[in-house]
């Protein structure tokens, strides 16, 4: 009986308690703000304030804001298409069961086709014919008022909540090289167009993003590797004599220690020796304006910087760097690819179990160790040295 029972139950991704209520308190405080603001707008109007597919809207704006069917486009194009879709039958139909069955699948298919499929837009539709004397008073109104309105309200809501809660919404793929070469971490294993073909000839729509599942499928390929490896790890082939830099540190110096070194990226750290972040020549490259005096901070990044962090910046290296998650020395090489492919990184700062910098980790250093690791050749055991190229 409990296998038969099984069977009925969802594999739901697993989530943490914290990410559970998190998504139940960006649904409360969406619907709350939908209610409040559109009560505000008109508090003495005899017209709907709040409907009903607002609710299964939250659900999916906070809870799986990740989703295809949960980004901008798809409430507000869904919606909208939902709406015109379900007053237009209702005027035309006189059978309101024939009217809300019509709306629903010519909502579904032109959803479909302008590439906006929401869900709860079939809710809105169904509304549209069936939501009574007042609904069908508003007419096309009721596409504006309460559908656009309810909509564009939850959105805002949702793209401060999840942003502020760190969900990372519209949901982006993340950045990657501007060159016809594909991205480090799909030169191996199976090619783009392997899942392409997969997925047409899986032929149904799936409610997760073709890059999410790209990434998800090759970190998948890297455990199964990581499993299949050599125990190396990344304190096996850490660079040691790490050159680091102060935070305060001015660009030109920043300059100075990659040219002197012949390396490509320095470690920003405080006194205690923590890491701070990272400074690479792209960095340097993007994020500052030349002159001939060497690098500094140009005015748009000056009052970008003023406007985030509530001061002045001072032109130092704390001001271009890039946020980095620092690994410890005991992880496996094969956990390196995938860390390094997502954060678009060449190097990873490796530090101790006390937050302290003890080496770093470049995609230089993995190919004779993976190599290694294959049994091609033995697992260097080297330190730092200056045999990188130099930043013209």
């Amino acid at each position: 009986m409990r296998a038969f029972l099984s069977r009925f139950l969802p594999e739901l991704t697993p989530v943490s308690t914290r990410e559970r209520l998190r998504s139940a308190a960006g649904a409360l405080v969406g619907i709350l703000a939908t209610g409040l603001v559109c009560r505000a707008s008109l508090p003495n109007a005899a017209l709907p304030i709040l409907i009903a597919p607002m609710g299964a809207s939250a659900v999916l704006l906070f809870a799986v804001p990740a989703s295809p069917l949960a980004q901008p486009w798809s409430i507000l194009g869904g919606n909208l298409v939902a709406a015109l879709v379900g007053v237009t039958a209702a005027a035309w139909i006189a059978d309101p069961f024939v009217a809300a069955a019509c709306a629903i699948g010519v909502a579904i298919a032109l959803m479909m086709l302008l590439r906006c499929l929401h869900p709860p837009s079939g809710a809105v539709a169904l509304t549209a014919v069936l939501g009574g004397p007042a609904v069908r008073a508003l007419g096309y109104g009721f596409a504006l008022w309460p559908v656009a309105a309810n909509s564009l309200i939850l959105l805002a809501t949702a793209l401060l909540f999840n942003n502020l809660t760190g969900r990372a919404y519209p949901h982006q793929r993340p950045a990657g090289p501007r060159t016809a070469d594909p991205p480090s971490g799909a030169r191996v294993g199976f090619r783009t167009a392997d899942l392409d073909a997969a997925l047409k000839d899986f032929d149904q729509l799936l409610d997760v993003d073709r890059g999410d599942l790209e990434q998800i499928l090759r970190q998948v390929q890297m455990r199964v590797y990581g499993r299949s490896s050599g125990p190396i790890t990344c304190g096996a082939i850490m660079s040691r004599d790490v050159i680091a830099v102060a935070p305060d540190a001015p660009l030109t110096e920043a300059l100075r220690l990659l040219r002197r070194h012949r390396i490509k990226a320095l470690p920003v750290t405080d006194e205690g020796a923590r890491v701070l972040g990272i400074v690479t020549q792209t960095d340097l490259l993007d994020k500052a304006a030349w002159d001939r005096s060497g690098p500094r901070l140009g005015l748009g990044r000056r009052l970008r910087l003023t406007v985030e962090r509530g001061r002045a910046p001072h032109g130092c290296a704390a001001d271009i760097m890039s946020a980095v998650a620092p690994v410890g020395p005991d992880l496996p090489i094969a956990a390196l690819v995938p860390l390094l492919s997502r954060a678009g990184l060449h190097h990873l700062p490796v530090v101790d179990r006390d937050g302290r910098l003890v080496g770093i980790v470049s995609q230089t250093d993995l190919i004779p160790a993976l190599l290694a690791d294959a049994g091609a050749v033995e697992p260097p055991g080297r330190t730092h040295g200056p045999a990188q190229p130099a930043l013209a």
